[in-house]
């Protein structure tokens, strides 16, 4: 190896670099590509939330906060008995708080919170980084569609059992 092999090559990087032609992507009109698992907000998909708390009480910043009430429902067959059930009053995430750790999204065992790649949701006031449960809800839109299963992976049990069930009804309507 001669000397000053390492400086040639280094000013042959630098020529090649200053000879390649600039592309500019203008960012409103061309939205960037960002990987698949990138994390901008939290969206809360209310429907499938039952208030159990978890991704607050696991969240390490404390900054998703949850107020709910309980409700009585009226027994659905005589001699039944009532039940209650949770109803959510508030779910908020402050941003200005949260550390993006996805601990919340993590947890929750209902999925109820998705990672959405959106990153545009800056404020000029920080008190308004606390985004309430219809800005979240908002935010579902953007979230991307799972990845389809394999289709060499072994059937979920729960859609067997599923399918297996819907089977033998079948086969029970056909008999009558």
């Amino acid at each position: 190896m001669s000397f000053g092999s390492g400086l040639v090559k280094g000013l042959a990087v630098t020529l090649r670099t200053m000879t390649r032609r600039a592309v500019t992507r203008q960012y409103p009109e061309v939205q960037p590509e960002l990987p698949p698992r990138s994390r901008g907000v939290i969206a809360l998909f209310e429907e499938n939330c039952t208030v159990c708390m978890l991704c607050a009480r696991e969240c390490p910043d404390w900054c998703i906060y949850i107020d709910s009430h309980k409700e009585t429902l009226p027994a659905t067959a005589p001699g039944g008995r009532e039940r209650s059930r949770n109803v959510l009053d508030r779910f908020a995430i402050d941003f200005s708080l949260c550390m993006y750790c996805g601990i919340c999204v993590e947890v929750c065992p209902f999925d109820a919170l998705f990672w959405s790649p959106e990153f545009e949701y800056s404020e000029t006031d920080i008190h308004e980084l606390t985004h309430e449960r219809d800005r979240l809800r908002e935010w579902m839109w953007t979230v991307p569609e799972p990845p389809p299963l394999d289709p060499a992976a072994e059937e979920p049990k729960e859609i067997a059992a599923a399918r297996k069930a819907a089977e033998r009804e079948t086969r029970a309507g056909e008999g009558t």
